[in-house]
């Protein structure tokens, strides 16, 4: 089996001789070049025709997100982004990267080396696998929603994404007008970062969203998005449903997990519900969402052709939880249709 090529691009000596060393130790991945600036990077990707690239955020001379920018249309490179706590990290997704990593700080030499070897190494190689040319922003018609009657047959609309999420998530959301029953979302992310991409979703989408809480009542108009750090349950209090947020042990590999979610709304909501599963690695959500379906839930996955990784909504389909399978920009429209024929059947 070929060695997947990665080009590091790390301005600092040392955490880029860090970089080497680990990711040297990963009998799948080779080292094939480092460089210190975007310009060094662009020769050595010329030379040596990497297949994932790993690149920092703040560089000197051109910015990590101006790089991608000019990078991307010539020269589609999966890459992985190493970026202290900062939203310029969805910048960067928005320009092309695959996947990030949080720049670790205050860590013990053997942590560091650790996270590194593990947590980036296994992004590395997802990333090798993305068909980088279907990261380009789709031009489908953005459709306009038919509104929803009051008093919905609908309660409760539920979405899980991984890799690529970020992305498809803000394509789901934007076309959702007030109207729309309260969302909860699932996307694997690390902590701190998912407050800063609620509040960017907020300030671009016409619903109001939040980094979820414990208590956050789920409502019309309103999308709860669960933090980087726990778990996130439905529960229903009298007839309001509201969310649990707590810590707890990875479930498929991922705190937060769409299973986790996805089972306590096939759970609480039953039938009233709509499970939506989007772009991801790995098979987290998908028996979530086939309990979601056996309640009486309708469910919806995320096509191939659409995916940044059909591995989530593959898994999902491939055990008979999806109803539907959508692009993604079709998707919106889909729930809507669901949701109106629900209100006809009352």
């Amino acid at each position: 089996m070929n060695k997947i090529k990665v080009l590091i691009v790390e301005d600092s000596f040392v955490f880029r001789e860090l970089l080497v060393r680990c990711l040297k130790a990963d009998p799948l991945l080779e080292v094939v070049a480092t460089a210190s600036n975007p310009y060094e990077a662009r020769d050595a990707i010329i030379k040596y025709s990497p297949d994932v690239m790993t690149l920092d955020v703040e560089m000197p001379r051109m910015s990590g997100i101006e790089f991608l920018r000019k990078l991307m249309p010539q020269y589609p490179l999966p890459t992985v982004m190493i970026s202290s706590l900062s939203d310029a990290v969805f910048d960067a997704l928005e320009a092309g990267a695959v996947e990030f990593v949080n720049k670790p700080s205050g860590l013990t030499g053997d942590q560091l080396y650790n996270f590194m070897s593990t947590e980036l190494a296994t992004k590395i190689k997802i990333a090798s696998t993305v068909k980088v040319g279907k990261l380009k922003r789709l031009r489908e018609p953005e459709v306009q929603p038919v509104s929803v009657a009051t008093g919905s047959n609908i309660h409760m609309v539920a979405i899980g994404a991984s890799t690529g999420g970020t992305e498809a998530i803000f394509d789901v959301v934007k076309q959702f007008h007030r109207d729309i029953p309260g969302v909860v979302i699932v996307q694997h992310m690390p902590p701190g970062f998912t407050k800063m991409y609620a509040d960017r979703l907020n300030n671009q989408c016409r619903v109001a969203v939040k980094e979820a809480q414990t208590g956050d009542i789920i409502c019309p108009g309103q999308v709860l998005l669960a933090p980087g750090d726990a778990h996130m349950k439905v529960v229903k209090v009298g007839q309001t449903y509201k969310v649990e947020c707590s810590p707890g042990e990875r479930v498929n590999g991922h705190c937060p997990s769409v299973d986790v979610l996805f089972d306590s709304v096939a759970k609480v909501v039953r039938d009233k519900a709509i499970g939506v599963i989007l772009t991801g690695m790995g098979a987290d959500g998908a028996k979530g969402l086939l309990n979601m379906k056996n309640s009486g839930a309708v469910t919806v996955g995320q096509d191939e052709a659409t995916c940044i990784v059909y591995g989530m909504p593959k898994a999902a389909y491939d055990i008979g939880a999806v109803d539907y399978q959508q692009p993604l920009l079709r998707i919106p429209q889909r729930v809507y249709d669901i949701i109106n024929m629900k209100n006809k059947s009352r």
